[in-house]
């Protein structure tokens, strides 16, 4: 490990924390459960799929690894095993590409934003109700994957529809996070190679290094893409957010009507 690699991993600790990622089974995700296990952390695959995930390291060994089989509108299934991760990446999601069916619409919605929403929350609660008993130790933390399509077009109507949903929910919970025992990271990717789409320009591998270096460094945004356009959009929708959303908006308590 060299000099930078030491100074992040005290940025953002990592060896021995228990990392848990949605959408495992898909080239991000893959490669995400890779470079976790690479700089000390215990990866966690959340995956869909019914075929065991293998995953091996770069001299081709098959890595030990924790997998836990759920879908999307069962997050509270995930409820125990939350309890005991300290960082959740919610990454999974779909691409139905030009398609406009009620069926689609319908399909859009509840992977890319509804359920990423709910397993969200039910981070977030299991987080609050834990609180911090030791101030000293790392906080918690949330990585949502919600894509350059919040501000950019995808070629994908409906992929655009939901993941603006899901960055425009997130903006809302933000408002909430100061002195919250969680932390929450918006992962704002441009066109990477996967099943979802075959000709994004960057390895889903460079992704997840930019994604993780990017997170050591502190940043709560964090934006990998060749688009520069998006350096300048994304930040300025997220403070405009903020703003309107914080003058329309109070955060509702269990005790309010």
């Amino acid at each position: 490990m060299n000099l930078l690699e030491a100074l992040l991993g005290r940025a953002l600790p990592l060896a021995g924390r228990r990392v848990a990622v949605s959408g495992a089974g898909g080239s991000l995700g893959r490669a995400l459960l890779l470079e976790l296990q690479r700089r000390g952390a215990t990866p966690i695959a959340l995956t869909s799929s019914a075929a065991p995930l293998e995953l091996r390291d770069s001299e081709g060994q098959l890595l030990a690894l924790e997998q836990v089989p759920w879908r999307c509108g069962e997050e509270s299934a995930l409820a125990q095993l939350l309890e005991g991760v300290d960082i959740l990446v919610i990454n999974h999601g779909i691409n139905v590409h030009g398609e406009r069916s009620p069926g689609a619409v319908e399909r859009s919605l509840e992977v890319n934003a509804l359920s990423a929403w709910r397993l969200l929350e039910l981070f977030v609660a299991t987080c609050e109700r834990q609180g911090r008993p030791d101030p000293a130790a790392p906080i918690k933390e949330v990585w949502v994957n919600t894509s350059e399509a919040e501000v950019q077009p995808a070629l994908s109507p409906l992929y655009e529809l939901s993941k603006r949903l899901l960055g425009e929910l997130l903006s809302l919970r933000q408002l909430d996070a100061p002195g919250a025992p969680w932390r929450l990271r918006r992962l704002v990717l441009g066109p990477f190679r996967s099943a979802l789409n075959p000709i994004g320009v960057m390895p889903a591998g460079f992704v997840a290094r930019q994604v993780l270096a990017q997170a050591s460094c502190g940043l709560g945004l964090i934006i990998v893409t060749p688009n520069l356009l998006t350096y300048l959009t994304m930040p300025l929708a997220a403070v405009w957010r903020r703003l309107y959303f914080g003058l329309v908006t109070r955060r509702q308590t269990d005790a309010g009507p």
